[in-house]
């Protein structure tokens, strides 16, 4: 018996009734021969790691264009976040945590420069619109590996497809708008957790809102700091579930209600404020600037952007710009559009 084969039979042993078992994959869209060591959803954790497009995430916005002090999030640091609540989760439920650990990684992999700003750019300019979690699934099944792919198994695409609820409900009422495992749902509801607590954090830090800004019902039953928010919610989404025997994922009513609420928070006073719609226009500019030009320079784009068969413009150069960093967008933008200084050798 392989490592991987005794490390499936402890699943079987360990895990409750509705995880989603590593041998029970439905498999990849091209059959591979199995590990000896690592089971199908460690595997797609790794490649996911190791792709070109998780490690650009340093480099892209979560909430502030560019930021200039350390320690605000990016898309990595988000993606980590919601790793480390979803996994904390899935153990405590006894579910696939290496199922939801890849997910996670995997969720964010399509979004754009500029955080969603510039998702909301590309979807007003590209024809047929853009979301970043269609695009996550892009990156995965055909941008990444020259045009291979990174082949991931059933579980994890549908995952990284179903993780994104903007203003929609945490956890939606129609079986179709779910993830298909219980591991991708909880990874929804960790990406909820992680960017609505991380997101106020950066705010604060930012001044972009004060602490008496915030409703005293959140801090009343989701705490007084950063830490306390996140236990409070990763615990009752626990124990609300376990209630139902995992029947049912879910918060309880007063901690779902306050969830929303500090969800529609941020909307108002950080998302649409002011502050933030300026830097919305420099970007949407930027962009849409970007976009104009690379459709008249189609050469231009990276040889490491694939074209299809039929080759589609606006989807490549979509392509192009939706893999683009923060400070590349930037430093594009100023090399093609912004006088250069002359060099005197």
């Amino acid at each position: 018996m392989t490592i991987r084969e005794q490390t499936e039979e402890l699943e079987g042993e360990i895990l409750h009734k509705k995880a989603c078992l590593s041998a029970k994959s439905k498999g990849r869209a091209v059959q591979e021969k199995e590990g000896e060591i690592r089971t199908s959803f460690q595997r797609d954790r790794d490649r996911i790691i190791h792709s070109k497009a998780f490690r650009r995430l340093k480099h892209k916005t979560q909430v502030f264009l560019a930021p200039q002090g350390d320690h605000y999030r990016t898309r990595l640091t988000h993606v980590l976040e919601v790793s480390q609540i979803a996994r904390t989760i899935a153990r405590a439920l006894r579910l696939n945590e290496d199922l939801t650990e890849a997910i996670a990684l995997g969720h964010d992999l399509g979004h754009t420069p500029f955080g969603h700003a510039g998702e909301m750019i590309l979807r007003e300019i590209h024809p047929g619109g853009f979301d970043h979690y269609k695009q996550s699934l892009r990156v995965v099944d055909f941008l990444e590996r020259d045009g291979q792919g990174l082949n991931l198994t059933y579980e994890v695409r549908n995952g990284i497809v179903k993780h994104s609820k903007g203003k929609g409900l945490i956890i939606p009422d129609k079986k179709s708008d779910r993830a298909e495992t219980l591991e991708g749902q909880v990874v929804r509801v960790s990406d909820l957790i992680a960017y609505v607590n991380h997101d106020l954090d950066d705010a604060l830090r930012a001044e972009v809102i004060k602490g008496s800004d915030i409703p005293k019902k959140i801090i009343k039953i989701l705490g007084d700091s950063h830490a306390k928010r996140i236990d409070t919610m990763v615990r009752d989404f626990i124990y609300s579930s376990r209630e139902t025997d995992l029947e049912e994922l879910r918060m309880s009513e007063s901690v779902s209600e306050v969830a929303y609420m500090l969800r529609d928070f941020l909307y108002d006073y950080v998302y649409e404020s002011p502050v933030i719609i300026r830097e919305f226009k420099k970007a949407k500019k930027i962009l849409k600037d970007l976009y104009e030009y690379y459709l008249e320079h189609i050469e231009e784009v990276f040889t490491d952007i694939p074209s299809e068969k039929k080759i589609n413009k606006n989807r490549m150069v979509c392509d192009f710009i939706a893999g683009m960093t923060d400070s590349f967008a930037l430093m594009t933008y100023e090399r093609i559009f912004l006088p250069q200084q002359w060099t005197v050798m």
